[in-house]
């Protein structure tokens, strides 16, 4: 996959597919369409193209109005992509100037002269241009003018998947990462660097990583306690995860730290990922380190036995 910053880099390929987006998650209502346009480029000798736009256009139009979490990171979504057989990816910076582009100048600008767009793939309540004019209907009744082909993932068949980001941000911030899971087609991920913590957990015979997401936009579980998979170098690991702010020893900040279970080494300075598979628990005081020991062994049973 290609990854272009911007059109002024990519060159018009040959009978180009496109589909465009912020497709925050990729999940299964995403590949729905990313499996459409990869068919119809097969038939047609040609190549897909995926626009989508950072930041999230809601992080630019209304930065005051609530504090948006989003369900990838751009590098995550970038892998995801390529996963999934995108042939290039063309990320326009969403800024306020652009967001006041017209239906018609988008579709001018950006599908015709910068892409040379064959067909075009949308989903069925997809609209684009300044206040989100452009629609499925705008599209269709002005096609003889634009010179490429249409088509819309119908409504039906979004709806029979019954999926959205806002599902899913929705599920994990009730700590329902099952939920999540079935919408992605994949568990939810966090990806962070390994640093060093206060050992308190060493102390008692639990060590964890305390993990470090640098993307303050990336959405965070609810608090609790989870059972995960984390991988380390390339080995994945079953592991146990609390999110939240460690009231038993006093925490004064939101953490998120995991215990591997049969690791052996120093995890300080690595790269890790978290896959979530199961809710255990609320985070909760215990009255002293002794129970919180004694409560971790039975989380790590129930960990152990769902994984």
């Amino acid at each position: 996959m290609k990854i272009y910053e911007g059109l002024e880099g990519f060159t018009p390929v040959r009978n180009a597919v496109v589909t465009s987006g912020t497709f925050d998650g990729v999940h299964l209502g995403h590949q729905k369409i990313l499996k459409r346009i990869r068919e119809i480029a097969r038939s047609i000798q040609g190549e897909t193209v995926l626009i989508t736009f950072w930041p999230h256009p809601r992080l630019v139009l209304y930065p005051d109005e609530h504090k948006l979490r989003l369900l990838s990171t751009f590098e995550e979504k970038t892998k995801l992509l390529r996963q999934f057989g995108i042939d290039h990816l063309i990320t326009i910076p969403f800024t306020q100037e652009f967001s006041r582009l017209t239906s018609q100048e988008f579709i001018r600008k950006v599908l015709i002269d910068s892409i040379h767009t064959r067909k075009l793939v949308i989903g069925y309540d997809h609209r684009f241009g300044k206040n989100r004019e452009g629609s499925f209907e705008y599209l269709k009744s002005n096609s003889h003018t634009f010179g490429f082909e249409l088509e819309e993932i119908s409504r039906q068949d979004v709806e029979e998947i019954a999926v959205s980001s806002t599902k899913i941000r929705k599920a994990l911030e009730s700590g329902d990462v099952k939920t999540a899971e079935s919408c992605l087609g994949r568990p939810y991920e966090l990806n962070g660097l390994v640093i060093k913590g206060q050992q308190i957990g060493r102390s008692i015979g639990f060590p964890t990583a305390n993990i470090h997401i640098p993307n303050d936009y990336k959405l965070i579980p609810k608090d609790g306690v989870y059972a995960v998979e984390a991988s380390v170098d390339g080995t994945l690991y079953k592991a146990m995860l609390n999110i939240g702010n460690r009231p038993t020893v006093d925490g004064t900040k939101k953490t998120v730290e995991a215990n591997l279970f049969d690791f052996q080494g120093d995890l300080y300075d690595k790269q890790i990922t978290v896959y979530f598979r199961e809710f255990l628990r609320e985070e909760r005081k215990f009255d002293s380190l002794e129970a919180l020991k004694d409560q971790l062994i039975q989380d790590q049973r129930s960990a152990k036995s769902l994984l």
